[in-house]
């Protein structure tokens, strides 16, 4: 039997897409725990001031949650493997074994388009296409999936993994039309992976429904995600770009050649 998700912890929760999903998931029914090492300025919700690689605040964090959204860690691709190795790798297996010594069903990770960023650009790539890093970031990402799937395998734990886009309130460059995810969509991304009933393991694209879509969107739709924003209405503002621009060649953009 599937469980019910109502209470949610979100890792992460002062961070970009953490604001959004604060604002977002309660109206679908969601009771929040926030836990971030910055305060949050919220006080609609449970919120913890501490850091994920403390022991003590994670096991407070996860006690009585129905599933984590795991969105804390270093988002740059040009962070170095000190921070990566902290923030990212030792954190994101922290996060997962508290949950499941918690007994949390489901957990969401915030992987990146980067963790398959060194892949030529193709007609809709498929989300579970082979890990490619394009950065030591995307490398954090890629083994944040494959642990997700140790931890679905191994103990039965649901789990999706986003390879998400380009997070921001609206297109911003050309690359970003076909990349683009809102913050609607995001809100609608994430309450699909926390109540799809066939969810076991999947790695899905973060990312709207752009008519210039490079990404598979199949996958996610078969659980429930149904995005309804477009990035073509931006489209008259920016620039073609080249099919040999870094930015159009390859599914990590320019990233590939920093």
């Amino acid at each position: 039997m599937v469980k019910t998700v109502k209470n949610v912890l979100l890792t992460g929760a002062a961070g970009r897409i953490g604001t959004c999903l604060t604002a977002g998931l309660p109206e679908h029914g969601y009771t929040l725990r926030l836990l971030d090492r910055r305060p949050v300025e919220d006080t609609l919700h449970e919120t913890i001031v501490g850091d994920v690689d403390d022991p003590a605040v994670l096991a407070r964090a996860v006690e009585g949650v129905d599933a984590v959204v795991h969105m804390a860690g270093n988002a740059s691709p040009k962070a170095g493997w000190e921070e990566v190795l902290g923030a990212n790798i030792d954190a994101t297996y922290r996060v997962f074994e508290a949950a499941r010594r918690a007994g949390v069903e489901r957990v969401v990770f915030a992987s990146s388009n980067h963790a398959a960023g060194f892949t030529r650009r193709q007609e809709l790539v498929a989300p579970d296409t082979p890990v490619a890093p394009d950065s030591l970031y995307g490398v954090s990402k890629a083994y944040g999936e494959a642990l997700g799937r140790y931890y679905s395998d191994r103990y039965g734990m649901r789990v999706a993994s986003l390879r998400i886009g380009s997070f921001c309130p609206e297109p911003v460059n050309a690359r970003t039309l076909s990349t683009w995810i809102s913050p609607a969509d995001m809100v609608r991304l994430m309450h699909a992976c926390l109540t799809a009933p066939e969810l076991t393991y999947a790695v899905l694209w973060g990312v709207s429904a752009n008519t210039r879509n490079w990404w598979d969107l199949g996958p996610g739709r078969a659980l429930g995600y149904h995005p309804r924003d477009d990035a073509e209405p931006y489209a008259d503002r920016m620039p073609e770009l080249d099919q040999d621009d870094p930015e159009y060649a390859w599914l990590g953009g320019r990233v590939v050649e920093s």
